[in-house]
């Protein structure tokens, strides 16, 4: 491949350093290497051991349960668990039913007979 003769003087610069920098780097003397290495070894501080903490009962759960993204599962699990033990829908059979010994939710006309103990809490 011929190479085209450049009349511009920065091509020319540019072609210049492009070739200098595909060179061979010349080698660094042993010696001077070697004072160099001894000076940053002298510099460093000197390397200490380093004692971890235990980690505490909270990141022992939350690494047992899965980490940060399984407890977020769990609370997610619980609030669903909450809304729906509060507020079951109708194809379930009411907690507090159950729980009163009940044998069907028809005895009871309202939730109301169910959780206020035979106070009169509607004014009734």
């Amino acid at each position: 491949m011929m190479m085209k003769q450049h009349d511009n003087k920065e091509t020319v610069e540019v072609d210049a350093l492009l070739k200098a920098a595909r060179d061979p780097v010349p080698d660094v003397p042993d010696g001077l290497m070697a004072r160099v290495l001894a000076d940053a070894a002298a510099l460093q501080p000197a390397q200490r051991g380093v004692v971890r903490e235990k980690p505490g009962l909270w990141m022992r759960w939350t690494d047992l349960l899965g980490g940060w993204q399984g407890m977020g599962g769990l609370v997610a699990a619980t609030c669903a668990g909450v809304w729906i033990g509060l507020n079951p829908p109708a194809a379930l059979p009411d907690a507090g039913v159950l729980l009163l010994g009940y044998e069907t939710a028809d005895i009871t006309t309202t939730t109301a007979e169910l959780t206020s103990f035979g106070w009169d809490l509607n004014g009734e």
